[in-house]
C-alpha cells in the first residue's frame, strides 16, 4: 500500500507514519500544494491508496485539497474502486468542517493527537490490512 501523509507539523507526521508504517510506504507533504504535486505524479504509475490530509495548513489548507483530489480522479475517470481512500486530521472538533469533509468526499475525520487505537479502526473499516512482510518486534 502507498500512503501519502500531508500535514505542516513535523511531529504529526512523524507519528501517522509510526502508526502506518506496518501498512505501507510512507510519502510525506508539508502543505496542501505540495500533496496535489505528490498525487498526481503519483498517479502516472503507482497512485496512492491512502491520504491523510490535515485540514489546516500552508499555502492550501486540506479541504481545497480534498476538493481537488476528487475532482482529478472524475476528470481521469478514475472509478470508485480505485480512488484513493482519504482520512482528514485536525486538532479541531468543528461540526461544520467533519460535515464538509464528508460532503467533499473523504472515507474518515480523526481528531488530533490521532491516537493509533484510532487509526487502526479506520483502517480496518478501510479495509486496510499490515503488510504480510512486516518484521516483528
Amino acid at each position: 500500500m502507498k500512503i501519502l501523509i500531508a500535514d505542516d507539523n513535523y511531529a504529526s507526521r512523524r507519528l501517522l507514519n509510526v502508526y502506518l508504517k506496518d501498512y505501507g510506504s510512507c510519502v510525506f507533504a508539508t502543505n496542501g500544494l505540495e500533496a496535489i504535486q505528490a498525487f498526481e505524479l503519483a498517479h502516472r504509475d503507482d497512485p496512492f491508496d491512502l491520504i491523510c490530509l490535515d485540514i489546516m495548513m500552508p499555502e492550501m489548507d486540506g479541504m481545497e485539497c480534498l476538493r481537488r483530489i476528487r475532482r482529478f480522479e472524475v476528470e481521469n475517470n478514475i472509478p470508485e474502486d480505485k480512488q484513493a481512500k482519504i482520512i482528514m486530521t485536525t486538532a479541531l472538533d468543528d461540526r461544520k468542517d467533519i460535515i464538509d469533509s464528508f460532503n467533499e468526499g473523504c472515507e474518515a475525520y480523526l481528531i488530533k493527537p490521532v491516537e493509533e487505537a484510532q487509526l487502526t479502526k479506520v483502517l480496518v473499516q478501510l479495509n486496510f490490512k499490515e503488510r504480510n512482510d512486516k518484521k516483528s518486534g
